[in-house]
């Protein structure tokens, strides 16, 4: 369990400053890569693309954290910065990376506390953890159970259909992608410990069901139709 911090040391306005900071931090990664930075062969791996990722765990975590008794600042905060180093550091040090990035941030616009200052940067830098997840801090498992849930579901489906489209795959194989959409779904469920987290990845996978179903029975219609003869 986190350590309580009963007061509430972000106002709505210092969190709208934290997140036009990101979005500027993020552009800026960007603009000072001679090549377009790190990890943007796809249009999703793009500044836009990577705080919108932010912004939809911020929300999932903060949800999570409400139901679950975590302290939101610490959760909605953290959340914030846990991938504001992904597109210029390598991706085994963005955490540590990000959490030196909000250390930075928190001790010099406000006047927060040490202990939440360094709730924040744990939980930022525990987010890449791959082990259980009961190991880490709430408001860390938090984070990191909103971090899983954004890449499935409807959002995770779009973006594989996305990536079919910059690779230059047919419709044909939307349903092999859609298939590894239900595959990270299920590990999802695999690592998520909370009540919250479960049931919001069940409802998420079910859609993706869904949706694999009858893509599944279209793409079969289509696989049976004959090609056209050369000259007809």
């Amino acid at each position: 369990m986190g350590v309580e911090i009963r007061e509430s040391p972000v106002s709505e306005e210092a969190f709208e400053e934290m997140q036009a900071f990101v979005h500027d931090y993020l552009a800026a990664s960007v603009e000072n890569e001679d090549e377009g930075g790190r990890m943007r062969w796809y249009p999703w791996h793009s500044a836009e693309y990577r705080y919108n990722h932010i912004r939809n765990v911020a929300d999932l975590a903060t949800h999570i954290a409400r139901e679950e008794g975590a302290n939101e600042d610490v959760t909605r905060v953290a959340a914030l910065f846990h991938d504001i180093a992904k597109l210029e550091a390598d991706q085994d040090v963005h955490a540590e990376a990000g959490a030196e990035i909000a250390r930075q941030y928190l001790e010099t616009h406000g006047d927060y506390p040490e202990s939440f200052v360094g709730q924040v940067c744990a939980a930022v830098g525990d987010h890449s953890y791959q082990g259980d997840l009961n190991d880490v801090p709430l408001e860390a498992r938090c984070l990191m159970e909103a971090d899983l849930l954004d890449k499935v579901g409807a959002n995770g489906t779009a973006l594989m259909l996305l990536r079919m489209g910059y690779e230059a795959r047919t419709h044909m194989d939307a349903n092999e992608m859609v298939g590894r959409v239900l595959e990270r779904g299920e590990d999802a469920i695999d690592r998520v410990v909370s009540d919250t987290a479960e049931s919001i990845a069940h409802q998420r996978i079910k859609r993706v069901r869904w949706f694999k179903e009858w893509l599944e029975a279209e793409v079969a219609d289509m696989d049976a139709v004959e090609p056209p003869i050369d000259g007809e």
